[in-house]
């Protein structure tokens, strides 16, 4: 019922794509896929999880990518417009 709750709250599914560098080779990029229910434009749960990472986790941040798609519609997927800075 959580997830139902979000949705019509205006949450939608919200894949990220993360490139980061490997810690023991900074020249390597690695990818990681995220998918969560957040919100745009201002995506806080995605936020969040990129703060956790920045503050917890060795790979260095290089970009990330975000889409998001409504979960109670027919299914597509579209691209959010926006970018994150990460320095």
């Amino acid at each position: 019922m959580k997830h139902l709750r979000l949705q019509l709250e205006g949450y939608r599914l919200t894949t990220a794509e993360i490139l980061y560098h490997l810690p023991d080779h900074p020249h390597l990029l690695q990818s990681f896929v995220w998918q969560e229910l957040d919100i745009a434009p201002r995506f806080p749960v995605l936020r969040r999880f990129l703060a956790f990472w920045t503050h917890n986790i060795e790979g260095r941040l290089h970009s990330v990518k975000v889409a998001q798609a409504p979960l109670l519609v027919p299914s597509r997927l579209s691209h959010a417009q926006v970018s994150f800075s990460l320095h």
